[in-house]
């Protein structure tokens, strides 16, 4: 994964780029109806059940609409909650809090969707020694609000972006000629420019897998869409020599029975490409 302060200037471009897109060249509604010295106090209201997520975010948007609200949280980032429960208050300019009601919305509505979805996998490997990773499959322009999501469900993070890993996948091997040539020629590739990133391989078969774990400089092996009996065949060949992480298509009902496979982690884009909002609101009180 990318640095902290590289991840906490992805967070700060979602936000100023959100309000441009949402604010423009003002907030009329607001402007039109509420005076310029109102003030006033809301609360985020759950409608729903789940664990939250977008607390912190959420403070982040405030301060950078207005550095005079205040935010009073009553629920931390990560907490389950019910219907009914109020996660935060925030007091100050009337006009500054409608400003960033809709981005604070939009983003902890998903964001508590995607820690939901994702806790419900932890629970699922508990005790397994399996971890949960998230994958690429992310809204364009807010991944990092996505994977922020899945830390506060529960689960790691795979890569952020194409640049700070490499995963050697089926086409990349294929239109480089085949697994053993990818591997030497990224291997040089990273000697060459002096860089210092792992490299991840797929895996289509048991066959691969031996050709892949005769080059010894692979971090982790891809086994993709194996079934049971393969993917424990794959943990065995592998071995301590190097990671190893399942995906394709593993769901709820499978995930438990591929993580008693052995392997280390499992790789699941649903974690954020197929998630339904939590109902949440900001009202004034």
């Amino acid at each position: 994964m990318i640095s902290k302060k590289q991840f906490n200037k992805e967070i700060a471009i979602i936000i100023a780029n959100a309000i441009r897109e949402d604010v423009g060249d003002g907030d009329h509604s607001s402007l039109a109806c509420i005076p310029y010295d109102a003030t006033g106090t809301a609360k985020l209201l759950v409608k729903d059940e789940g664990i939250i997520a977008g607390v912190e975010f959420a403070k982040q948007v405030f301060d950078y609409v207005d550095p005079g609200l205040e935010v009073d949280v009553k629920i931390k980032d990560g907490t389950p909650v019910k219907y009914g429960d109020v996660c935060f208050y925030v007091s100050g300019s009337s006009q500054s809090i409608l400003k960033a009601e809709r981005l604070v919305l939009n983003a902890m509505q998903r964001m508590s969707a995607i820690a939901t979805k994702t806790n419900a996998f932890v629970k699922l490997l508990e005790g397994t020694g399996t971890k949960i990773l998230d994958t690429r499959k992310t809204t364009p322009g807010i991944r990092a609000l996505e994977k922020w999501a899945v830390k506060i469900g529960g689960g790691e993070n795979h890569r952020f972006a194409l640049y700070d890993m490499i995963m050697l996948k089926d086409n990349h091997i294929d239109f480089c000629g085949g697994v053993t040539k990818a591997i030497e020629t990224t291997n040089e590739y990273l000697e060459e420019n002096q860089l210092d990133i792992k490299i991840i391989v797929e895996a289509r078969n048991l066959d691969e897998i031996k050709e892949i774990l005769k080059t010894k400089v692979v971090y982790r092996i891809l086994i993709d869409n194996f079934n049971y009996e393969d993917t424990r065949k794959a943990v065995e060949l592998i071995g301590d020599t190097c990671l190893t992480e399942s995906s394709g298509g593993i769901t709820l009902d499978t995930i438990r029975e591929y993580a008693e496979c052995g392997v280390d982690y499992i790789s699941s884009g649903a974690l954020t490409h197929s998630v339904y909002n939590m109902d949440l609101s900001l009202k004034a009180v």
